[in-house]
């Protein structure tokens, strides 16, 4: 079956109600307060500790980083890299196995 033009734009005028009514809710933005955890540790002074205090804080707290759970070497590159694709975290490449060592080399803290 071949509509003519004039048949065409009637059909799709006469559509125009029914994707109006299906049309999702536009979204709505509001602002919101985030207050966010506080924490007075510092990492301890070991190999690694400047360039994960020079990086990692801009983001991160070292109380949060230091409550972390034990990871392995594999587990904190899969993190470390996964901060510098996804996140587009800023990280020196020099700075990359030093930031990975000292995070496998941590141990729990309460």
């Amino acid at each position: 079956m071949s509509l003519t033009p004039t048949a065409r734009c009637l059909a799709a005028l006469a559509l125009i109600p029914v994707f109006a009514a299906a049309a999702p809710e536009s979204m709505r933005f509001t602002s919101q307060h985030v207050e966010w955890p506080t924490s007075d540790q510092v990492f301890p002074a070991e190999p690694g500790a400047e360039a994960i205090s020079n990086t990692c804080l801009a983001c991160h707290s070292a109380g949060m980083i230091l409550t972390q759970p034990v990871l392995s070497k594999a587990q904190w590159s899969g993190i470390v890299d996964k901060m510098i694709h996804s996140y587009k975290a800023s990280v020196d490449p020099a700075d990359r196995q030093a930031i990975i060592d000292y995070l496998a080399a941590l141990k729990p803290r309460p």
